[in-house]
């Protein structure tokens, strides 16, 4: 079931985005979802290569795992 979201723009993000959509002669929800959904699986996706390079990465398992226990015990601080 579709849902519906309220989205707050400034006058000068809508017309690039308006504009973006015109261009591809899509729908302004279209693009937008389109979009979002494409950023999400390049940025927060591991294609099968990389996953191997990590899964073989030996030290790096290790970092992972102490980063994820310390995380667990609620050491450290988060940085952003």
């Amino acid at each position: 079931m579709s849902k519906v979201i309220t989205l707050r723009l400034s006058d000068a993000e809508y017309k690039k985005i308006a504009a973006a959509a015109l261009s591809e002669h899509r729908p302004i929800s279209n693009f937008i979802t389109a979009e979002v959904l494409k950023d999400i699986d390049e940025s927060y996706s591991v294609d099968s290569i990389e996953m191997a390079q990590i899964k073989s990465d030996r030290k790096l398992q290790e970092k992972i795992k102490a980063g994820h226990n310390d995380a667990k015990r609620m050491k450290g601080k988060l940085v952003g």
